[in-house]
């Protein structure tokens, strides 16, 4: 179980070396498909993706875990002012060391980390989303802060050579934006895995009384909350979830064409933990879209034959 940190001990902190083993286990612990990702990349790239992940988990679980019911606006102003002490080179806890390396290491940017704990607090007020412009901004926030987070520690292409297919980057929200700069899809690729997550946890989140799901496209597809609370599969439920799980897969490309600007020891770990969350859609559409009595994941055996495509896809496109 993970905690807000107590205020500074007087106490010792964990060393260097034991705060990156702690984000380690915790990052293997509570999501093996990343972590089989992270384990493909060089160790001080993937040290610090652990330590961006823990603290990611931690900012989450404000909210989504057990202390969640005690968690106030006020618990998140608190939780902000802590990010500033790290980033400012003060360590309030153990997991704390770790990310202050991080940060200093790769030059860390504090601005997503803010956002994701603005996303934080929408879940504090909101419950439902009317349409997908207004869920998009939330997965922006709580995953698509992480492609941006992430991106300095990858690191970006200083071989780059043009190729006839880059006319993809037409593709960008920003006509303008550096050809070779991984930004957009890096975030598509935090979105697509958010929208992921919501269409594998549709159960679990109508427990809690949360629909993220537009209720615009249940209504599209003549399908109710009532519907939803009921877990009732049906016609207009598989049509429905298609829709959604189209629309992720459209994130995952977009996120994939990023993928050769990045540096070359980081294509392989990517499009890995690309294509092994991309698999989680699926797992759900082969369980017959019903993720309200089975959760879906992909099995070892399907990670692992992921590895060697992954690879090649990493050396040629």
């Amino acid at each position: 179980m993970l905690h807000l940190p107590d205020p500074p001990r007087t106490n010792k902190l964990a060393s260097l070396e034991e705060s990156y083993e702690q984000c380690r286990q915790v990052t293997a612990k509570y999501s093996k498909t990343f972590y089989w990702g992270t384990a493909l990349m060089p160790e001080a790239k993937r040290r610090a993706i652990w330590a961006i992940y823990v603290w990611c988990r931690r900012t989450d679980e404000l909210v989504d875990g057990p202390q969640a019911q005690t968690t106030t606006p006020e618990t998140l102003d608190r939780w902000e002012r802590n990010l500033e002490k790290i980033f400012a080179g003060t360590p309030l806890d153990d997991a704390d060391v770790a990310l202050v390396d991080a940060v200093q290491r790769f030059g860390l940017d504090i601005q997503p980390f803010r956002d994701m704990i603005a996303g934080q607090r929408m879940d504090l007020y909101r419950s439902r989303y009317e349409t997908f412009e207004e869920l998009n901004l939330y997965c922006y926030r709580v995953a698509g802060t992480v492609g941006l987070m992430t991106t300095p520690v990858l690191g970006t292409a200083d071989d780059l050579i043009p190729t006839p297919w880059d006319g993809y980057l037409q593709l960008r929200d920003d006509p303008d934006a550096n050809p070779y700069d991984p930004t957009q899809e890096a975030i598509a690729l935090g979105i697509a895995n958010q929208l992921t997550n919501i269409l594998r946890d549709v159960g679990e989140d109508r427990l809690r009384g949360r629909i993220y799901l537009p209720l615009e496209e249940l209504e599209r597809f003549d399908y109710t909350e009532k519907d939803l609370m009921a877990g009732v599969i049906d016609d207009r439920w598989r049509s429905l979830m298609q829709f959604q799980i189209d629309r992720a897969r459209g994130m995952f490309d977009r996120a994939s064409r990023g993928i050769r600007l990045l540096h070359e020891d980081a294509r392989w770990p990517v499009w890995s933990a690309l294509m092994l969350y991309s698999r989680i859609l699926r797992v759900i559409e082969r369980n017959d879209y019903d993720v309200f009595n089975r959760r879906a994941y992909v099995p070892t055996s399907g990670k692992v034959r992921c590895l060697p495509v992954a690879l090649m896809r990493s050396q040629v496109l």
